[in-house]
């Protein structure tokens, strides 16, 4: 499936549609074939690209399109991310501030054990939060400035 198949294809089921979350999940898979399309790639790069959109079977008419379609997108980011280091707007971001909730009710946990355990929870969870968030959105800026950012 070629990328302008594939914007093709999107764009028809998007009108198909009148759920707004699927309608998000297609705008996603717009945007980001879309600016693979205006992007400066090899004919290897479009080869493989085109590849993986056939491996993700799109055409296919499953019974909730919401899910695989969500499914769907997750793997071709992941591609995208692992075989040309693109990443979508916010990844990073989003990533760091999982992690920074993650590491923030540990360290709540141990601030907790000092103090009272709801109070320590919340400053961690926030510190976590805060941190993380940071930490995001500056490499999401070297993504951005380095031309890695779809």
């Amino acid at each position: 499936m070629t990328l302008q198949e594939s914007y093709n294809f999107f764009k028809s089921i998007k009108t198909e549609t009148t759920k707004k979350s699927e309608i998000e999940v297609y705008e996603k898979f717009l945007h980001i074939i879309t600016a693979l399309k205006f992007r400066a790639l090899s004919q290897n790069e479009i080869h493989s690209i085109e590849t993986e959109l056939e491996n993700l079977n799109l055409k296919s008419n499953p019974d909730n399109r919401k899910k695989f379609f969500n499914k769907a997108l997750s793997k071709f980011e992941n591609y995208l991310k692992e075989i040309l280091s693109l990443t979508s707007k916010g990844y990073y971001t989003n990533l760091s501030v999982s992690l920074g909730v993650l590491f923030g009710v540990v360290v709540g946990v141990l601030i907790g054990e000092r103090f009272e355990k709801s109070l320590g929870l919340s400053l961690g969870i926030c510190m976590g939060l805060f941190i993380g968030a940071y930490i995001g959105h500056r490499k999401d800026a070297q993504a951005k400035a380095s031309g890695n950012m779809l």
